[in-house]
């Protein structure tokens, strides 16, 4: 699944093709993807201007100025691909099949954003105006809030005895993040993946504060990680799977200067993790 990065690289490829927008034909192929479609959702985007392109946590959202917002959450395997005349810094790969266009939105400067998804695990859900959605309620706060602080984390971590891992994974205590940028944010920080959270002590959490912000900031910076499927809105992959320090290293050696270690895969929560053993305590 695409973690925050992923979103917010797809985010700002969008932002200059339809925040501002008005969606001058709007065309749904399908009636269900991971949840049905919105019955109307064809009437309520067609002539719609969006006011603001928004990323929360993992979704996407598109408020639109008659009220209520577009939430787009990607999946597996889906993207938001771009084009039009004049983008010829934008490609399709000819991989990716059109019997696989779900959401097929048109603007008045006739650039077009299409939702494609062939394994169909991604949604797209419309917010009413004035409601709250139940995939938003739950989420603590974005990795980049102010209030995610040292002092939060700490307060979020007292008493846990659930592993670290497992603490960063959970979506109440921070938004955004998924296992590959928990497992590198932990090797930067030299925290072994299975400390119990409540065992952590300030420095070493105010060092892992940093070191979570600095991970996302340098994958956004490369375009995300793309390991299967994610492209940027351009079509071009990203890059931050050059840079994995843990994620996906099991057997090779740890690059941590002075360590000497080998980096080993364990399996929590039915998840992978990688760390390096001899550094990460």
């Amino acid at each position: 699944m695409p973690e925050l990065p992923e979103v917010e690289t797809v985010r700002r490829g969008l932002l200059p093709h339809l925040e501002g927008a008005r969606i001058a034909r709007a065309q749904v192929n399908r009636p269900d993807l991971r949840w049905p479609m919105p019955v109307d959702l064809v009437q309520v985007l067609t002539g719609a201007r969006v006011t603001a392109l928004r990323r929360r946590s993992k979704y996407l959202l598109a408020d639109l100025d008659r009220g209520g917002t577009v939430l787009w959450h990607l999946g597996m395997s889906g993207r938001m691909l771009v084009e039009g005349a004049g983008l010829a810094g934008f490609h399709r790969d000819p991989g990716i099949h059109a019997r696989h266009d779900h959401v097929v939105l048109t603007t008045e400067a006739g650039t077009t954003i299409t939702f494609n998804d062939a394994r169909r695990f991604g949604m797209v859900d419309l917010i009413r105006e004035g409601a709250a959605h139940p995939l938003l309620d739950h989420l603590g706060p974005e990795p980049f809030d102010a209030i995610f602080t040292p002092a939060y984390l700490g307060a979020a971590f007292a008493g846990r005895r659930v592993p670290v891992k497992q603490a960063l994974l959970d979506q109440r205590i921070v938004a955004g993040l998924g296992n590959i940028y928990v497992s590198e944010s932990l090797w930067r920080a030299g925290i072994d993946p299975r400390r119990a959270a409540g065992r952590i002590g300030p420095a070493r959490i105010a060092a892992l504060v940093g070191h979570i912000r600095d991970v996302l900031t340098d994958a956004i910076a490369a375009g995300g990680s793309s390991l299967r499927d994610h492209r940027q809105a351009s079509g071009e992959l990203g890059y931050f799977q050059h840079s994995f320090r843990a994620y996906d290293r099991a057997g090779q050696p740890c690059l941590r200067d002075g360590c000497g270690g080998t980096l080993t895969r364990i399996a929590q929560s039915g998840r992978s993790s990688f760390y390096c053993p001899a550094c990460q305590r």
